[in-house]
């Protein structure tokens, strides 16, 4: 993939709920993206009333990239855009880590191979929406479908072939 030509940088807001489950202590999933930088520190604790722990997770960029242009424009054009979060396991205290946060469909579809990782679908924020419909504005270039024309089967391909018992030639 070919270097980003815009980067906007984000912060992630991750809940955790109590399971009601005896096979799971606690259910994470990212929530919300906030749009700009923030001075928190990853994994600070926004509110906790018991049962539900909110969490700012830390911050990411989200990569903007010309050859994706056409998957961002149908991201934009669904009325809802989104955004996809991806916590990845981690071994320490909490057990994820935020890895990316992306606005294209096919890689965060994409993510979701890995097995492990969580990833979830959040709104766009408005800013991080205007400034990614600018970007498709600018950097989309339309590329027509070409079919390709099919091969035509050759009859004569397909005939009996002589073989050791005879048969047509």
């Amino acid at each position: 993939m070919t270097a980003p030509l815009a980067r906007i940088s984000v912060g992630v807001v991750v809940e955790r709920h109590k399971g009601k489950s005896p096979w799971v202590d606690f259910i994470w999933q990212p929530i919300s993206v906030l749009a700009g930088e923030t001075t928190a520190a990853p994994w600070s604790v926004l509110a906790d009333d018991g049962e539900t722990t909110t969490f700012y997770a830390g911050s990411a960029a989200i990569e903007f990239h010309k050859s994706e242009t056409a998957n961002y424009r149908n991201n934009l054009a669904t009325g809802s855009p989104m955004l996809w979060v991806v916590l990845r396991q981690t071994d320490s205290e909490l057990p994820y880590k935020l890895f990316t946060v992306t606005a294209d469909p096919a890689e965060g579809e994409a993510m979701t191979e890995a097995g492990s990782d969580l990833v979830e679908q959040v709104p766009m924020p408005e800013p991080i929406c205007a400034a990614l419909e600018a970007f498709v504005a600018q950097h989309h270039v339309e590329r027509p479908f070409h079919k390709r024309p099919q091969d035509q089967a050759d009859p004569e391909a397909l005939a009996r072939q002589a073989g050791p018992r005879g048969g047509k030639k």
